[in-house]
């Protein structure tokens, strides 16, 4: 009998629950404290909660989940029929939620590969549905890792943000440093590289940046066949428009998602972030 392989990941791939559902993919998610509320890091949630702590500068700290939450959804897969799991997660450069699912790991009733995906949103989450699809074809765990990991490696992910207060804020900011200061108020467009936040451009206005965002990405794609992931916050209107834009210049796409991103991600981006994931294409 062959092994029935389970995908667990977190909250901060972004997926929904129709995609995970029909993969059959666990999420543990994510938590954050709003001015002393504890929430879950869910979609769709109270966007007014966060934009209100964000404004009046309440305190928000995000927490990973404890290994007693993995732990939990590992004894929940195997009891489901699986023999072997695979949890894929958010980079280990932007948070502890891959060392809660190791520590989780060592203790679970079936062997757990682990996969730290070095990115966040769905650059997570591309790579997770790659893992679903290969363990929904047979696959063995070594091989649903490797998947989840090449996927996550030839991803990428640029976004804008309408301020890096945000990022400053929560110390998330890396190698974008230089540019705080007086320089808050620039318009950058910054990349997901090896776990870390980048900047990949320097542009003086909202306008630029979007059309630049847009370019970018068709760039990045050229003939080849993608899969593609518009991702924002209280953004939807951009996020429309640049949907239509990459749909309508893009010779390949395969795929396309429109995405919401949760408060966990939110409060370190800040209302209006818009940002774009590029994956290669594969059919379900």
């Amino acid at each position: 009998m062959s092994p029935s392989v389970a995908v667990v990941t977190d909250s901060t791939a972004y997926l929904g629950a129709e995609a995970t559902g029909r993969w059959n993919v666990t999420v543990v998610p994510v938590q954050v404290i709003l001015g002393g509320h504890e929430i879950d890091d869910v979609t769709p949630f109270d966007a007014g909660l966060l934009t209100h702590a964000l404004q009046g500068r309440s305190p928000i700290v995000t927490s990973r989940p404890s290994p007693e939450r993995f732990a939990e959804a590992y004894e929940r897969a195997a009891a489901g029929g699986a023999t072997e799991i695979v949890s894929v997660h958010l980079s280990g450069a932007l948070s502890g939620t891959v060392d809660s699912a190791r520590l989780a790991a060592r203790e679970a009733p079936v062997p757990v590969q682990v996969v730290d995906s070095r990115s966040i949103a769905m650059g997570l989450g591309l790579a997770v549905l790659a893992a679903a699809r290969a363990a929904g074809t047979g696959a063995l765990a070594v091989e649903v890792a490797a998947v989840a990991s090449r996927t996550a490696a030839a991803s990428d992910t640029v976004f804008y943000v309408d301020t890096l207060e945000y990022l400053r804020r929560g110390g998330r900011i890396g190698r974008v440093a230089n540019l705080l200061g007086s320089a808050l108020s620039i318009k950058p467009l910054l990349r997901l590289a090896d776990g870390e936040i980048t900047v990949l451009e320097k542009v003086r206005t909202a306008s630029r940046a979007l059309a630049r965002l847009e370019d970018l990405v068709v760039e990045e794609a050229g003939e080849r066949p993608v899969d593609v992931a518009v991702q924002h916050l209280m953004a939807a209107e951009r996020a429309e428009a640049l949907m239509k834009g990459l749909t309508a210049r893009l010779p390949r796409l395969v795929r396309m998602w429109v995405v919401e991103i949760g408060p966990v991600l939110g409060a370190h981006t800040g209302p209006g972030v818009l940002g774009v994931t590029i994956a290669p294409g594969a059919a379900d």
